[in-house]
């Protein structure tokens, strides 16, 4: 019996070819050893090449598992996992992952782990564990490593009127304005002229608009939750600048995200400001809800969330000047 030949792959596996009953039989393993080795038991007949489970390389499984819920995952979040099948764990993408073991996939992740922070490589992790898992009916149980609360960047109370005037007349003016009103930046793109009320000052935030993976804005009913769908205010400044433009088309904001982000951010290096972009002011509305004692029931349904927890921990920020006012009643107690 003729002994097959194999070749390595540029994933540095080895692969190699038998022919049986006019079929073709791919064969891939880690050693050009295993992969001779598999090709002579298959030829000699001591293994059903027909009940051999089909070769699954980690792409393919992801490609597999958006089709399934392609009707049901968000255009972002597919986004999301497409940018992990681009950019994470390329050396693991071709391998047959049928064949990976658990040592082999932390290695990987150890890898990894040297190219992102902790919090990027967990998220891409977790979505591939899920892929790996419906796939093969396997959990793979991986050590990763502890992430390090990174607190974004926002303004305090006194920062805001310096942001607000710098922004004055700008391109990014409304968007701003309405990131510092509390509006995620789905909400701002997706804002139409109808929903604002300048008679009752109120803008009603009803849908949300986010890029999918060709970078088309796709436009959805449907918000982050159920509390995202509510009424805030019009501060005075925003007033002015919707009342002073120019409205084309049916959408208020028709300028990028990116653009919007960079804008915001070179605005604020320029005026001495900590560099927000959009979230950030979102967080600056948080912050200046506490500063001005509004309660947290009142600031959760402005800013749409759907717990005071995610409030509490994630968006509301004491401004120093707040920490000292605290700190000096504090010590006069004791005069």
């Amino acid at each position: 019996m003729k002994i097959p030949k194999a070749r390595q792959l540029p994933s540095e596996a080895w692969f190699c070819r038998v022919r049986i009953d006019g079929q073709d039989i791919p064969i891939t393993r880690e050693t050009e050893k295993e992969a001779v080795a598999e090709a002579m038991a298959i030829k000699a007949g001591i293994k059903d090449a027909a009940k051999r489970p089909k070769r699954k390389t980690l792409t393919a499984a992801i490609d597999s598992y958006i089709e399934a819920r392609e009707n049901i995952l968000s255009p972002a979040t597919i986004r999301g996992y497409r940018i992990i099948q681009r950019n994470r764990f390329q050396n693991m993408m071709r391998k047959d992952i049928t064949m990976v073991t658990q040592e082999q996939w932390q290695r990987a992740v150890n890898l990894e782990a040297k190219k992102v922070n902790a919090k990027t490589l967990t998220n891409s992790w977790r979505f591939l564990s899920s892929v790996i898992a419906e796939s093969i009916g396997k959990t793979i149980s991986i050590k990763l490593p502890q992430i390090v609360p990174n607190e974004r960047p926002w303004l305090t109370p006194e920062e805001i009127p310096v942001f607000v005037n710098a922004i004055k007349g700008t391109s990014v003016e409304i968007a701003a304005l309405l990131a510092l009103s509390s509006l995620r930046c789905s909400e701002i793109l997706d804002l139409k002229w109808n929903d604002i009320d300048f008679e009752k000052r109120i803008i009603r935030v009803n849908g949300s608009a986010v890029y999918n993976d060709s970078g088309e804005l796709i436009h959805k009913k449907e918000n982050k939750n159920s509390t995202s769908r509510r009424v805030v205010p019009i501060i005075p400044p925003l007033e002015e600048a919707l009342l002073s433009s120019r409205r084309k088309g049916e959408y208020v904001v028709t300028i990028t995200s990116n653009w919007i982000y960079k804008s915001i951010n070179k605005i604020c290096e320029k005026n001495g400001l900590p560099k927000v972009g959009i979230h950030g002011l979102r967080h600056s509305f948080a912050s200046l809800a506490f500063h001005l004692n509004m309660p947290e029931k009142v600031a959760m349904q402005i800013g749409g969330w759907a717990n005071d927890q995610t409030m509490r921990k994630i968006y509301t920020h004491l401004s120093q000047a707040d920490v000292s006012r605290h700190a000096e009643a504090f010590t006069s107690f004791f005069c």
